[in-house]
């Protein structure tokens, strides 16, 4: 199976296929609900892949999922890619509106959601769609027991997953990543652990329709492992299942580290089966990665990239404690450019905007050349493409990648993504609200968190009503944690709005609390 790991390009597919062959009584994958062996999840994916294709499936067509991870949507997932089709799942915190935007611009024909969704949304949402209900009807409705699905060969450029965007009001983008991309990304590192000699059981906390769990999930499967896969995290039961699963392997996002150090039974738990931990998707402490590498076993490996692709950096925090105040250094096969606002190159040392290209480059936003074509920064004297990485950095004299800021101010909450002038658009809808400013600020809980500013019309509405009537709109990971008024909006000399100012004056209110 290395052999195959270490080639150019391989079928996800078949491999898995492979795994369920040679040892068919190991586990592959736990939830809440109970596990399953290699064999089941052999038999059900080729299972759900044949029914999918029996009702009508094209190549090339995607498969949207919604709901709460568990085992039941990782075989989804893994059958859409097995019938030659595409897995699409969507981002539950997303509003119903632009679930249903999502779910158009994939293409899909079948949605498979799980009842808890269901019920928020009403019986009577996607329709058009053929519609399973997850944890209910996904058994009954799969092709018999021992069905195969047709074979499909998969070639480097299908697509094999779209993950779609947060931080915006409108339908969010997607993201999508090739058969190709995944197998660079994913193949190397599975056979990374098996020439290791590690016992694969990894633990993914974060939900399935964030390209995060995916470094817990894919190579995992591809190293023939074991993937507990949690419907929602929670500091007390991921402790329960580091201990009791004896994990080596898991992904965590920064504001899931802060509440395992801040969990006081922390200590209680037994976590030495860890070998590697990873962390991504936002800002990560330098006082933070302290204290993880002091209080939980095994390396930390921080990794900085987009779901997007460009440069890929790669920090071992327990082989540089000096460090770890930067993300680390490009990874083999990534390169880092530093440009000023201009597009030239700075000097070594000095701030600028990051971009980056490596082998594991989307595909495309789906449906959306225009607003690829604007991701991208193309060199005039050679026309490579590179990735605009959104944030502003500066590499130091052994290459080291320091974050000094983020272009046009994202705010990072809980690992996802806020744009703000998405958030000050949706304030601005209220016909009361003539100016809107919204930044993030520091949370213990979710990282940072979305507060606003607005200056509103004489005789309208208070702030705190229109908070309440802009975030009914929002996807839940969007939604401000506090709006509070402002008389005049600072700005500098030649207009620009000077949000640092902003922060200040949000500190002095004591927002978000």
């Amino acid at each position: 199976m290395l052999e195959n790991l270490q080639a150019a390009f391989g079928s996800f597919p078949q491999i898995l296929a492979n795994w369920a062959e040679s040892q068919p009584d190991r586990i592959a994958m736990r939830d809440d609900g109970g596990e399953i062996s290699w064999a089941e999840l052999g038999d059900r994916v080729e299972r759900v892949a044949a029914r999918l294709l029996e009702d009508g499936l094209e190549r090339g067509q995607s498969v949207a999922i919604l709901g709460y991870s568990s085992v039941a949507y990782a075989l989804v997932f893994l059958a859409a890619v097995r019938a030659g089709g595409v897995a699409a799942p969507l981002t539950t915190s997303a509003s119903a509106d632009q679930l249903a935007g999502m779910a158009q611009d994939s293409g899909a024909a079948h949605i498979f959601i799980d009842r808890a969704k269901l019920a928020e949304l009403g019986e009577d949402c996607f329709p058009g769609l053929t519609r399973i209900v997850l944890d209910e009807e996904l058994d009954e409705w799969m092709a018999p027991e021992g069905t195969t699905a047709p074979a499909v060969e998969h070639q480097p450029s299908d697509p094999f997953n779209i993950i779609y965007s947060s931080g915006t009001t409108g339908t969010p983008k997607g993201i999508v990543h090739s058969h190709q991309m995944r197998w660079r990304q994913f193949a190397v590192t599975a056979a990374s652990w098996l020439e290791a000699r590690l016992e694969v059981r990894t633990l993914a906390s974060t939900p399935l329709y964030s390209n995060t769990t995916m470094v817990a999930f894919l190579p995992a499967l591809l190293a023939g492992g074991t993937v507990r896969v949690m419907g929602k995290f929670d500091c007390m039961r991921w402790l329960d299942h580091a201990q009791s699963d004896r994990s080596t392997i898991t992904m965590l996002v920064p504001v899931q580290y802060q509440r395992l150090m801040d969990e006081p039974r922390f200590e209680e738990f037994d976590l030495s089966s860890l070998v590697l931990k990873y962390c991504t998707s936002a800002p990560f402490s330098a006082e933070l990665k302290r204290e993880v590498l002091a209080r939980m076993p095994g390396a930390l490996i921080e990794i900085y990239s987009m779901t997007e692709g460009g440069v890929v950096c790669l920090l071992e925090a327990h082989k540089f404690p000096d460090k770890l105040h930067t993300v680390g250094r490009p990874a083999p096969g990534s390169e880092l450019r530093v440009l000023d606002d201009e597009d030239r190159p700075v000097e070594p040392g000095t701030p600028g905007n990051l971009i980056g290209r490596s082998h594991t480059m989307m595909s495309g936003y789906k449906n959306r050349p225009e607003q690829t074509r604007e991701g991208y920064w193309t060199d005039p004297a050679t026309g490579d493409v590179w990735q605009r990485m959104g944030d502003i950095g500066r590499v130091d004299e052994e290459g080291f990648v320091e974050l000094v800021g983020r272009a046009k101010d994202m705010i990072i909450s809980g690992g996802f993504n806020i744009y703000p002038v998405d958030l000050e658009n949706a304030l601005l809808e209220e016909e009361d609200v003539l100016e809107a400013a919204v930044i993030g600020m520091p949370s213990r809980q979710w990282g940072e968190t979305p507060v606003g500013f607005v200056r509103l019309a004489e005789g309208g509405r208070e702030a705190e009503e229109v908070r309440d009537a802009v975030n009914a709109r929002l996807g839940k990971t969007q939604r401000l944690a506090a709006l509070a008024p402002i008389m005049e909006m600072p700005r500098s000399h030649i207009g620009k709005l000077l949000k640092s100012e902003l922060r200040e004056e949000a500190a002095r209110l004591g927002m978000p609390g």
